[in-house]
């Protein structure tokens, strides 16, 4: 007679599969979820009407991306974002690197405390943040304006940066800088010869984050700009306010495209994975 299988073996099997089933339609329910404001965005910037009408839009065209290309006042708050993250990300990843290989080389007692303290700015809302600055450069106002904008974003960048590069630290085995010391080399030596290039894919991951949350700041930003000089999303706001029109959603798809040639062109040099800190170096 043929093995028959028991009857709660069959039950289990049925329950796991209802499960799996369960699990993927609520990946799929979530990533829908996640993606739908940026498909309705991108449809809504090819919408052909001249005003904001119901969802989809009947025909498409690009006449939102011709008024973007041309809106002088857009373009000048993307070109001082740019900047602003650039200068803000290039000083806080010098900054957060040399902070986490001294926060490494502590003991685990101190460790743990001033590393809270320096991500504690990640807590604070941006709108103190913002505030506070304004208090301060309200009572000391040597700086220009792009200087406050880049000192605010300091403080909103220099904690990845740590927390990247520390992550990066950490999964370095200690034995490794013990060995090229022994040999005859230097700290400067074995830093830049063992730490530096085990940990560059930590500090470039803190790189991104610390440029795509300067890019996108706009509380910051919005206390210590001015009408000279803003970023792209105090003059987003500041457009939709006024003047409401689908420019917004043709600006939102230009950024969204160049996050994907930024992260595009990542991949090609260091590897998507391994600029978001893969793997440990631990022997």
């Amino acid at each position: 007679m043929p093995n028959k299988r028991p009857l709660g073996i069959i039950s289990k099997r049925n329950l796991d599969a209802s499960l799996a089933a369960l699990l993927k339609a609520v990946i799929a329910v979530t990533a829908m979820f996640l993606m739908l404001p940026v498909i309705m965005t991108v449809l809504m910037s090819f919408d052909s009407r001249d005003y904001l009408g119901p969802f989809p839009p009947p025909s498409l065209s690009i006449k939102w991306f011709e008024q973007f290309a041309h809106n002088v006042y857009l373009w000048a708050g993307f070109q001082t974002s740019l900047l602003l993250a650039v200068s803000a990300t290039a000083i806080a990843t010098a900054i957060g690197a040399l902070a986490a290989l001294a926060i490494s080389r502590m003991s685990a007692l101190w460790r743990e405390p001033i590393t809270t303290a320096f991500l504690s700015p990640l807590v604070i809302p941006g709108v103190i943040i913002g505030f506070a600055f304004l208090m301060i450069f309200s009572a000391v106002n040597v700086l220009p304006t792009f200087l406050k904008l880049v000192a605010g974003h300091l403080i909103i960048t220099i904690p990845f940066t740590i927390r990247m590069t520390l992550i990066g630290l950490l999964g370095i085995s200690a034995t490794l800088r013990e060995a090229a010391l022994s040999l005859g080399a230097n700290e400067r030596q074995a830093f830049l010869t063992i730490t530096l290039p085990l940990a560059k894919n930590s500090i470039a991951a803190g790189a991104i984050f610390a440029f795509a949350f300067s890019m996108d700041d706009l509380t910051i930003s919005l206390f210590l700009g001015d009408f000279s000089t803003y970023t792209l999303p105090v003059a987003l706001i500041s457009l939709m306010r006024s003047n409401f029109d689908l420019t917004l959603a043709a600006a939102a798809v230009f950024l969204m495209g160049l996050t994907v040639v930024i992260l595009i062109v990542l991949d090609r040099v260091l590897g998507l994975e391994r600029a978001i800190g893969q793997g440990s170096y631990r022997g």
